[in-house]
């Protein structure tokens, strides 16, 4: 096992992936460099071999899938994230690493937002859809990350060993995020730079595609976490509509006694009946979300078992 594995997810990135190997060589000699390509069309593998980086494959297309092949195939007590693209300096790399192997830190988030991201990212619509994205994370998991779709960040082994990738794309810093805040893992922000793509070089995000892929993640996320928050919360606005819909009719029937609207009053009745089951489906599914976290607690002592013994 790797005391410390440096693994960058890459496609078609020529123009700095020698750049980014020399760079975190020289911040983590230790490290071995992982750079798993993603069916690149330019010389990425050529290159990234020159600098001696062990060359690993993904054929389906998508971030999400080269990180679950990474997070697969590749042990080590400590793993550093990070993006071929050049953006991120290596100089934090000691600092990260040192979280996650001296004081047990599972996730090390880097926060490109507090520093420079703001002021080097040209792109206005990757500015907003960072700041939304943060803060509707941490308003619905009650939470304090700074950047929540870093491209760098450091892991323990127990983290990606245990973290299910189920997203594709882009959406993966996202999952990854949430994922450690559900599971009560320890998360700590570590405030690093951020310098923008040289020039020629292109990035891969679709601000509008992958935007609304990543808020479609979160709405899946929260459904599946915190499901009586989520049928609760439904079942709520369900029994207000079935109240707005009743008062007319009840007060109609209080004043005359009888029941012009009969349709209106069965919508009522039908809205209050789908409320009710929303509310129970909620406590039904928090009851089943409760035994997986009981059983994920038990699978994360069998993965240190694991880890001691290689």
């Amino acid at each position: 096992m790797d005391k410390i594995a440096v693994l960058i997810p890459c496609y078609n990135e020529e123009k700095t992936i020698q750049k980014v190997i020399a760079d975190w060589k020289s911040s983590l000699p230790e490290a071995k460099i992982y750079v798993y390509d993603n069916n690149s069309t330019d010389n990425t593998v050529n290159f990234a071999e020159q600098r001696g980086a062990i060359i690993g494959y993904e054929p389906k297309q998508g971030k999400g899938n080269v990180i679950r092949r990474m997070f697969r195939e590749i042990d080590a007590h400590c793993y550093i994230l990070v993006d071929g693209d050049d953006t991120y300096p290596a100089e934090s790399g000691s600092e990260m690493v040192n979280a996650v192997l001296a004081r047990n830190i599972d996730m090390v988030i880097g926060d490109r937002l507090t520093s420079t991201y703001f002021k080097e990212n040209k792109r206005a619509f990757h500015n907003f859809g960072n700041t939304l994205v943060r803060k509707i994370i941490n308003s619905l998991f009650q939470t304090d990350i700074k950047d929540i779709m870093t491209g760098c960040r450091a892991m323990s082994y127990q983290f990606v060993k245990s973290f299910p990738v189920l997203s594709q794309g882009f959406e993966i810093e996202t999952e990854m995020t949430i994922h450690a805040v559900e599971r009560n893992m320890s998360i700590e922000n570590i405030v690093i730079a951020y310098r923008d793509r040289p020039e020629g070089s292109e990035s891969k995000l679709n601000t509008f595609t992958d935007g609304t892929k990543v808020i479609c993640t979160i709405g899946r996320l929260y459904k599946n976490y915190r499901p009586f928050a989520c049928f609760g919360g439904l079942s709520a606005v369900l029994a207000l509509i079935a109240f707005i819909f009743f008062v007319p009719v009840f007060i109609t029937y209080l004043e005359t006694g009888l029941v012009p609207n009969f349709p209106t009053l069965i919508v009522s009745g039908f809205t209050a009946l789908a409320a009710i089951i929303s509310f129970f489906s909620g406590l039904i599914l928090s009851t089943i979300v409760e035994k997986d976290r009981q059983a994920f607690e038990f699978r994360l002592l069998q993965i240190k078992k694991e880890e001691i013994k290689k």
